[in-house]
């Protein structure tokens, strides 16, 4: 998968070149600070979930990650603007750079060029990619609704994960599969994979917002207290009865540094990070059960690991 991966880099930096440089520096500044590219891997993985030969992926499934990514590239450079924030993975964010206003119009340029290469791709594709971009923004949107709200529930916080994170790597895993026109049973296994992986993906990544040192993210950590973007670590110990009510007093629109440092502490005193690690685990086992009558082949085991190492991934700074 690694030459398909390195395929991936050279698509991804073709397809965002614009007619002038500016916009081709914006536009692929995140491109070229890297990142897993897990969701274009998803895509290539599925389509060879019933390949055993380790063939070469296609350009439409090339394609096809790349769209996905260029979605989640867009949403990025959007949720900078958002969050103030100033730097995305490790170098300098594109809103610190060059302002809200070119961060979001180069967001805007990247989810143009995503649905140019679903288009490519067919119409199920097209709209596939459309409903997600949707959700994504739904799921975003009902982030905002919550914010600095301490009584947000589980099932708020579930449903706009489902939305801003699951749905674009269930995509993922949808379009590989139907790039390659799966049989329909498989795409919909993957599709329901690559939605499991997903809730237990951001679960983690909101845990280590709480655990994890800014090098082991790779952004600040401890953003969405100040942002008041209240996890499901924090919900859960929001209800402890030893720290609660000190941690429910913190949690304001006008929290510090200070506090958020207090906040952290207070919640890594509850079991609010185990109960959201054991749930990450129940949607990490979900994707597994998913993909039990698949065939040993390179994609399946790569889909495979994936949950694994995601797991490992919340274990490792603790």
């Amino acid at each position: 998968m690694e030459a398909d991966l390195a395929r991936t880099e050279s698509e991804l930096l073709h397809v965002v070149a614009a007619d002038g440089d500016f916009l081709t520096e914006v536009a692929s500044h995140l491109i070229k600070a890297g990142g897993k590219r897990v969701r274009p891997g998803f895509a290539m993985a599925s389509a060879a979930v019933l390949d055993s030969s380790e063939a070469a992926a296609s350009i439409n499934v090339i394609r096809g990650g790349c769209a996905v990514e260029l979605v989640h590239i867009g949403s990025l450079y959007h949720d900078d603007v958002m969050d103030d924030a100033t730097t995305r993975r490790s170098v300098i964010s594109v809103n610190a750079r060059w302002g809200n206003q070119r961060a979001i119009l180069a967001g805007d340029y990247l989810l143009g060029r995503a649905s140019e290469l679903a288009a490519g791709l067919g119409t199920e594709v097209a709209g596939l990619l459309a409903t997600t971009i949707t959700q994504l923004c739904d799921g975003q949107i009902q982030e905002l609704q919550s914010q600095f709200d301490p009584d947000r529930s589980v099932d708020a916080y579930e449903r706009s994960i489902l939305g801003k994170t699951a749905s674009l790597l269930g995509t993922a895993c949808r379009i590989g599969a139907l790039v390659n026109d799966l049989p329909r049973p498989v795409v919909e296994s993957l599709t329901e994979f690559g939605l499991a992986y997903g809730m237990a993906f951001q679960i983690v990544d909101d845990i280590l917002d709480l655990i994890a040192t800014d090098e082991q993210a790779g952004k600040p950590t401890g953003n969405d207290l100040l942002e008041g973007i209240y996890t499901l670590p924090v919900i859960h110990a929001l209800s402890d009865p030893d720290v609660g009510d000190e941690l429910r007093s913190l949690l304001t629109p006008e929290i510090t540094d200070i506090q958020r440092d207090r906040s952290q502490a207070l919640v890594r005193q509850t079991t609010g990070v185990q109960v959201a690690l054991d749930v990450a685990q129940n949607f990490a086992n979900k994707a597994a059960i998913t993909l039990t009558d698949l065939p040993d082949s390179p994609g399946a085991k790569a889909l495979r690991a994936a949950s694994d190492d995601l797991i490992a991934r919340a274990h490792a700074p603790l």
